[in-house]
């Protein structure tokens, strides 16, 4: 019992947060909506400080479960997302009406998440990821009264079913050609028959539309802007973070045999994922749109930190998705703010950001400065370290390739930050008010670029537990 209690210590906490927003949802007592989400905020970061106790190895369930420091890891960046956006999210939310289900929600997908990492067996690994995606429809719909939420929800919903047939599809193809539904044992079955390349190819599919990799990304942009700015939010870092950290453990363990096939698919996902995501970024008005082809982009750089198949690859994208976390709460922060105090979500509506608000736009723009990869945000080294895996199989051309794409992606970060700046705006957004905790999760943001730019412990520590754990 000590065994299991330590080793699903993250999973029975969510479990736990998610019993005690019920109970109070069902009391007879009504609670004060700020009370509530000081609450909540308090058992989030509960949440995330129970993440670095007791820290173990092991398996449970017939293998079927596994942990260690790595997945630990990754699962309290998770949780670290997921505090900030809730932190982010107090002034929408404290004139929300459903704020429980939201948390409901919101924890019930994370459970999902946290599950989908530690799968060591493909049944698993299938339920944990439909735990992590059907709240989130759920979510995207959150704002009742608008139809474009409705709208953005169906979309997802249509597109999470699709991707999920293709997924389930490839699963019992593996199973059928290899007789074992354990990843750790799937390596060592695969010998490449057409079959196997076709159900990966369907696998990989069902991870192209969860991290909206082109072609798999036409339903991100309508959701993006349709669902609320915290979900969309937490659509862009959180669950897309995860997938990311599944994805590179499937393809290097389970997959690893048929590196020599996934490779060359992997270079062109990557580029017509760059390719579509910059060209699209360029003629974006609405900011969660252009948030959405920005994230894709970003996605362009991470396939290209995974075809270096090394100990440097799996550490360069985790390393990212920790920067890229900081970075895009950093600007979906203040969009949050902005939109939930003025409705205001337009490129054109953020001229002259700077006269009214100088605090929220120095924390924008500096995290568009570490998105499109400018010294010394900790954007640029996150990039630097995706392509130097990349580059440690000597596709040269993919390199250049990325670098052109960072000087177009250059240009329409800095199209936001002038607008900010330096254009003149007739209705300037009025002065937004920043509650305490959204304050906090702002400073936060700001301090993680900086830190895990400048210090390379981080980088460090990521790479020693993936020597141990990977």
């Amino acid at each position: 019992m000590t065994e299991f209690l330590l080793l699903m210590k993250q999973e029975l906490v969510v479990t736990l947060l998610i019993f005690l927003l019920l109970f109070i949802k069902l009391s007879r007592k009504e609670w004060n909506t700020v009370r509530l989400l000081n609450t909540v905020h308090l058992l989030l970061a509960l949440n995330l400080l129970s993440g670095f106790v007791g820290t173990e190895s092991g398996s449970l369930f017939g293998d079927m479960f596994r942990t260690h420091p790595l997945l630990v890891l990754e699962k309290n960046i998770l949780s670290l997302g997921t505090l900030l956006i809730s932190l982010q999210s107090h002034q929408w939310l404290r004139h929300h009406k459903h704020v429980p289900e939201f948390f409901l929600l919101l924890l019930s997908t994370l459970l999902g998440m946290f599950f989908l990492l530690s799968s060591n067996h493909l049944l698993l690994f299938y339920l944990a990821l439909e735990l992590s995606t059907i709240p989130l429809a759920a979510l995207v719909n959150f704002d009742l009264e608008k139809r474009q939420s409705s709208e953005a929800a169906f979309k997802m919903i249509v597109s999470s079913a699709f991707s999920s047939g293709l997924l389930l599809l490839g699963i019992s193809l593996l199973y059928g050609t290899t007789g074992t539904m354990s990843l750790s044992a799937l390596s060592g079955l695969l010998t490449g028959v057409p079959l196997q390349l076709f159900a990966f190819i369907l696998v990989l599919a069902g991870f192209g539309f969860k991290i909206s990799a082109v072609p798999f990304h036409l339903w991100t942009a309508d959701v993006y802007q349709g669902a609320p700015v915290a979900v969309t939010s937490y659509l862009s870092v959180v669950s897309k973070g995860a997938v990311v950290f599944v994805m590179v453990t499937v393809l290097y363990r389970a997959f690893g045999q048929l590196a020599a096939g996934w490779y060359n698919m992997l270079v062109v996902l990557s580029v017509a994922t760059l390719l579509i995501g910059n060209l699209f970024a360029l003629r974006q008005q609405n900011m969660k749109r252009f948030l959405a082809f920005s994230s894709i982009a970003q996605v362009g750089f991470i396939l290209i930190g995974m075809t270096g198949y090394s100990t440097e690859g799996s550490t360069s994208v985790v390393y990212f998705v920790l920067v890229y976390l900081f970075s895009n709460l950093a600007v979906f922060g203040v969009v949050n703010l902005i939109s939930a105090a003025t409705g205001r979500e337009t490129v054109d509506d953020y001229k002259g950001l700077y006269r009214t608000n100088p605090l929220l736009s120095w924390v924008l723009a500096l995290g568009l400065f570490s998105l499109a990869g400018i010294p010394p945000t900790a954007g640029f080294f996150g990039k630097f370290f995706l392509l130097l895996a990349g580059a440690g199989v000597g596709n040269y051309l993919l390199i250049g390739f990325a670098a052109l794409n960072m000087v177009v992606a250059l240009y329409y970060y800095l199209r936001i930050i002038r607008a900010v700046f330096m254009d003149s705006n007739e209705q300037p957004i009025e002065r937004v008010p920043v509650a305490p905790g959204a304050r906090l999760a702002l400073a936060i943001c700001v301090g993680g670029l900086l830190v895990t730019g400048l210090a390379s412990g981080a980088y460090h520590y990521i790479y020693s537990l993936i020597v141990l754990h990977g």
